[in-house]
């Protein structure tokens, strides 16, 4: 009786744990899914309306000539000026070694050639990576009393970077590109979702910067 009644605890140990397993793998998944359906949602969604900055998130420039990502950004941010829903904007970025300017200042340039006032444009370019970035324009927005922001970046790493911008104390809500490389094939989104949805992830567990490879998505 002994031999079987250990028999049947163990079997029914090992229930247990196989039961447990599967609903720890569940729940992994769940999260997985639910964090990327997030990031496609508000990559499909422009919550523009009238704000305090428009933030235009740095990508590589050369020689202060902004690369397609970082074009589109700035069509977009110059589009959100133009219909007058802030009246300062933002760019922000540093610089790789040996650049002469950095991605701030390539941004300001390219939207003072379009037309917007340089008194409007304000550049921050601390940072290597988004985290970095937006600490430092939540610094420059308690310094000049402005509360709001609408984030421009590329549509899949803005809820990231929204939810970046809230932590540092912005009210904040995305208008992603509708152009640019990162939205011309369905290959491209799909890696720039999963992506971000681990990007995402990783910040919200450690509140540290995913790594950055010049996109611009850090």
């Amino acid at each position: 009786m002994s031999e079987v009644g250990s028999a049947h605890r163990g079997s029914r140990s090992g229930r247990v744990l196989r039961r447990t397993a599967l609903g720890a793998v569940l729940m992994v998944l769940l999260l997985l899914g639910g964090t990327g359906f997030r990031v496609w949602q508000v990559a499909r969604t422009d919550d523009r309306r009238p704000v305090d900055m428009i933030v235009v998130l740095g990508a590589a420039q050369y020689h202060g000539k902004p690369t397609p990502v970082l074009r589109a950004r700035l069509e977009q941010a110059l589009e959100l000026y133009e219909q007058g829903l802030a009246e300062h904007v933002v760019t922000v970025g540093g610089s790789q070694e040996g650049d002469e300017y950095t991605e701030a200042e390539a941004g300001k340039l390219w939207l003072a050639k379009h037309g917007v006032p340089e008194s409007k444009i304000s550049i921050e370019p601390t940072g290597s990576d988004t985290l970095g970035s937006l600490r430092a324009v939540g610094a420059m927005a308690k310094q000049n009393n402005w509360n709001s922001a609408l984030i421009v970046s590329d549509p899949w790493h803005s809820l990231r970077a929204r939810t970046m911008a809230g932590d540092f104390g912005l009210d904040a809500w995305a208008s992603p590109t509708r152009s640019g490389p990162m939205v011309q094939t369905r290959s491209t989104q799909l890696h720039y979702i999963i992506r971000e949805t681990g990007g995402l992830l990783f910040y919200r567990l450690t509140h540290a910067p995913a790594e950055v490879v010049g996109d611009g998505l850090g």
